[in-house]
């Protein structure tokens, strides 16, 4: 029974917050506190920021938005960063409040636009901002879920210009991940949207621990009830002391003779698979997600399980995974399902085993998240894409290792990654607590993971760039003058301003030590400063001739991989690839950075190279011929080429290598005159003369990083509005904005979003396109949206037609014209086409099966169904962009329809 003070605060917060009231009412569990805090805030007509642990509710805030919409009649945009997402926000809203009341927009669907609630991707809403849309009208709130999205490099722009640009009477929830500078970004949020209530919630509701296990054996990453003197957890002894009887057993081996690629041995081993389950399965910490940064990683774990027979369903429930099975992908064809693996996907599935990753098939993750929501699969073996959005939550979480490949190196996981794959671990109202466990590695640090696991926070930065798309859309809106303006608001700019504050200080510091420096370096006998700049230019003169050397090396080296030949044998001198190679592409135009050859080793591997593989510049050693038929990407065809090659290449010889000028190089005459100057200087004779120069040193190095400082604040300060105005010369200079005018060639653009909308926009008004099948427009618009997942090891292109490779060279060419413009304007936007999935798609485009389709690719089933929807996207924007009376519109109609068959019409 409440006492009379409780139950009069109770009356007066239902009277004051009644629709909360009513929310709270919905739930069969209370809410928390600072659940209760946002919700009052919006019920109050507030912005709100909430940050939050991952699995900590705060989606409930972003509910009850939808809530308030519906109860004072208008309308909530819910939108989310990816589309499986939305998907799932579009299902659950649909059973809470029905599908009349709720409809979705995504790139790939369009349902019930017009309804009160509508889940979309946060493109979407920005498109609509762009059209002016009447889907607005009515709009009250708009939920922008995982904000923290906005520092993704390449989509992060978009949740600036829908903050930036959504009405002022529309109350924006913004749901994020426990950021460091939560703060900072609900300021800014305040400056462009009115006054924003931040609330930071550290606290998981699911309490977390941290594990190692090490073979068979789990161990506690922290001591039980011991602090560090900082209040912080104390790292496992006995994980410490692992650690350094690795350490010194590798410092022993290190000394032997190394046998047959045999890997250093430690004390102490990692688990396998298999015993990472059985361990999961004893403990009863299952189910449990395993983070394999590999997709190639994820289906071998879901092999060794089966090979190992192992089974963690019931009878029962292993009939009721099948059947499901056998309804969700009843739709695809028949013909397909061996290719796609289905029978070995369905038989790891029945015994609580699957893999998630972006190459499965759509239909095939969508089983996967549905039946381990229901408890049925036990364990998934994931990529870190699983970590972002998707709502699975697990008893357990393993990272096998903390490095991953991010497309270009190695790199180790940071705390906000570790964060944010851990937060999947403890099911709220299921689990009393949740388990993160990482896996114990040749070389392991337990402090390095301790780091990770008790820093619960990372800064949120933004990425935003004013966009050719972007800057025709807010011209044609408010002019070029109010949306430089406008541009001035984004957090960019925000965080800019910032940042100057703090160099301003370090300036004045550096003030006042550049004077105790110049009195250091006073000297009896003269202006040193004057003696130390004479010093300083005979440096600065020397580094000017290294550089010139060098620089005409790099160009001796790309001239000679500019006049290399299909065919030619060639000497690779250093590096993995050592060795004799015949080159299989020149690869002229592979890179805005220079040549790119694509090669073959004599040890079978094929690859692309580049002029930092090369100390001299090439001569080829002689020629062989390259069979017509010669498909890189098939092991027999490169084991057949590399057994000639190593037949026909000379040995390789050890050069001994002269300078070109056969003697000592002669001193630059402006050296020998400063070397006098610096003898007949009266500071030369000075006693002191060295400590007054090292003082003069640092004075030196001090002064220019003081200036440097200086620079940069000047560049800080309206930078994003300077980048606008380059955006605007590019456009102009190719007629796309006339002042405050926007052009017919500007309309265009403005319907065209992607990195390379101004490519896209140049070839419609150039007619690139204009005799086309729709096969070969869809082979060639496919350059404008893949891109190969190993760049640098990508076969050169394929396509099955002269036309397309003669229209795909003419889009290469306008790219270099675009560049070169970009270059002038100091702006980098285009990223180079790729025309890796050319061959592929246009024979999908051409009726092939999807067994061919997928050997000419390469590709893993998922890969290809993501890649076909980028290419619809860009082709229905030509469809629209063309104009009514076109051909081509005509062309890119039938090539979307070339293109949704089979798997891409059942995805």
């Amino acid at each position: 029974m409440p006492s009379p003070s409780e139950a009069y605060a109770r009356s007066r917060a239902e009277r004051l917050h009644p629709h909360l009231t009513e929310f709270r009412g919905l739930h069969p569990f209370p809410l928390d506190d600072f659940q209760v805090e946002a919700c009052r805030e919006v019920e109050a007509g507030q912005g709100v920021l909430v940050a939050a642990p991952t699995g900590s509710g705060k989606t409930v805030v972003g509910e009850f938005a939808v809530h308030m919409a519906l109860a004072t009649g208008r309308k909530c945009f819910y939108t989310t960063p990816i589309k499986a997402l939305s998907n799932q926000k579009f299902h659950d809203f649909g059973d809470r409040y029905g599908t009349e009341n709720v409809g979705l927009l995504t790139g790939d669907s369009s349902i019930n636009g017009d309804a009160p609630i509508v889940v979309m991707t946060t493109e979407v809403l920005r498109n609509m901002l762009y059209a002016g849309s009447r889907t607005l009208e009515g709009l009250g709130y708009v939920v922008m879920d995982e904000v923290h999205y906005l520092a993704d490099r390449f989509r992060g722009a978009v949740w600036e210009e829908v903050i930036i640009g959504l009405p002022e009477s529309v109350s924006i929830v913004s749901l994020s991940a426990t950021v460091s500078n939560a703060e900072e970004f609900g300021e800014w949020l305040t400056e462009v949207r009115g006054d924003t209530v931040t609330i930071v919630e550290e606290r998981r509701p699911v309490p977390l621990h941290q594990h190692v296990l090490v073979g068979r054996k789990m161990f506690g990453l922290f001591e039980d009830g011991l602090a560090a003197p900082d209040g912080g957890p104390v790292v496992n002894r006995q994980l410490e002391r692992f650690a350094r009887e690795d350490w010194q057993m590798g410092r022993v081996q290190k000394g032997r003779p190394k046998k047959g690629g045999h890997r250093p041995r430690t004390r102490h081993r990692t688990p396998s698979r298999l015993e990472i389950v059985e361990k999961l399965d004893s403990e009863g910490l299952l189910p449990g997600i395993c983070f394999i940064f590999s997709r190639a990683g994820c289906a071998a774990a879901v092999n060794q399980l089966l090979d190992a027979r192992v089974m963690l369903t019931t009878p029962e429930e292993r009939v009721e995974i099948e059947n499901y099975v056998d309804e969700a992908c009843s739709h695809l064809p028949d013909e397909d399902l061996h290719v796609l693996g289905f029978h070995e996907f369905r038989e790891a599935l029945g015994r609580g085993i699957a893999a998630h990753h972006a190459g499965m098939l759509p239909t095939f993750k969508e089983c996967v998240e549905h039946l381990f929501s229901l408890g049925l699969v036990q364990v998934v073996f994931a990529t870190e894409t699983l970590a972002l959005g998707i709502n699975m939550p697990a008893r357990s979480v393993v990272i096998e290792k903390l490095s991953k490949w991010n497309g270009e190196s190695h790199v180790d996981v940071t705390a906000g990654e570790y964060t944010q794959l851990t937060g999947r671990a403890g099911r709220r109202g299921i689990d009393v607590e949740g388990h993160a466990v990482v896996l114990w590695q040749a070389g392991f640090d337990p402090r390095q993971v301790a780091g990770l696991a008790s820093r619960r926070t990372y800064p949120l930065n933004s990425s935003f760039r004013p966009s050719y798309n972007m800057a025709v859309n807010l011209v044609a809106q408010v002019g070029r003058s109010t949306a430089r303006s406008l541009l001035e608001q984004s957090f960019a700019q925000f965080q800019a301003d910032r940042a100057v504050v703090g160099l301003a200080r370090q300036i004045h510091k550096a003030d006042d030590a550049l004077e105790g420096y110049a009195e250091s370096m006073t000297c009896h006998l003269g202006d040193f400063r004057e003696y130390a700049d004479l010093r300083r230019q005979i440096t600065d003169i020397e580094k000017e001739g290294s550089r010139a050397r060098k620089a005409m090396h790099r160009d001796g080296v790309a001239a000679s991989l500019l006049a290399l030949k299909r065919g030619d044998i060639i000497d690779v001198p250093r590096g993995k690839w050592a060795g004799s190679a015949v080159v299989l592409d020149p690869g002229h135009h592979a890179d805005r950075e220079g040549p790119r050859p694509f090669v073959l080793t004599e040890g079978r591997h094929a690859r692309r190279l580049a002029a930092v593989d090369f100390t001299d510049p090439v001569v080829p050693l002689g020629q062989m011929r390259i069979p017509k038929g010669f498909n890189p990407r098939s092991p027999q065809s490169r084991r057949d080429l590399a057994s000639t090659l190593r037949s026909r290449a000379p040995l390789r010889q050890q050069h001994v290598r002269e300078t070109s000028s056969g003697g000592p190089t002669d001193e630059d005459p402006r050296i020998t005159e400063l070397r006098r100057m610096i003898r007949a200087h009266p500071c030369h004779q000075c006693p002191d003369r060295e400590a007054h120069a090292r003082w003069a040193e640092r004075f030196d190095k001090l002064e220019r990083e003081t200036q440097q400082r200086r620079q940069t604040i000047e560049q800080r300060t309206n930078t994003v509005a300077r980048e606008f105005d380059r955006v605007c010369e590019v456009l102009g200079e190719l007629g796309y904005l006339e002042g405050d005018t926007v052009t017919p060639s500007g309309v265009r653009l403005q319907r065209l979003y992607g990195e390379l909308d101004l490519l896209v926009s140049e070839c419609l008004n150039r007619g690139v396109w204009d005799d086309l099948t729709p096969p070969e427009l869809a082979a060639v618009a496919s350059g404008l949206t893949y891109t190969s997942r190993i760049a640098d090891d990508a076969p050169p292109p394929q396509f099955a037609t002269q036309r397309t490779r003669d229209v795909a060279a003419e889009m290469g060419l306008i790219h270099q014209e675009l560049s070169a413009l970009e270059r002038r304007h100091r702006l980098r936007f285009l990223r180079d086409p790729d025309f890796g999935f050319a061959e592929g798609v246009g024979r999908w485009a051409d009726g092939a099966p999807l067994h061919e389709v997928l050997d000419t690719t390469d590709l893993a089933a998922g890969d290809f169904v993501r890649s076909v929807k980028q290419l619809i996207d860009v082709l229905a924007q030509i469809a629209v962009a063309a104009g009514p009376d076109s051909p081509l519109r005509t062309t890119a109609r039938r090539s979307l329809d070339c293109l949704r068959r089979g798997v891409i019409s059942y995805s």
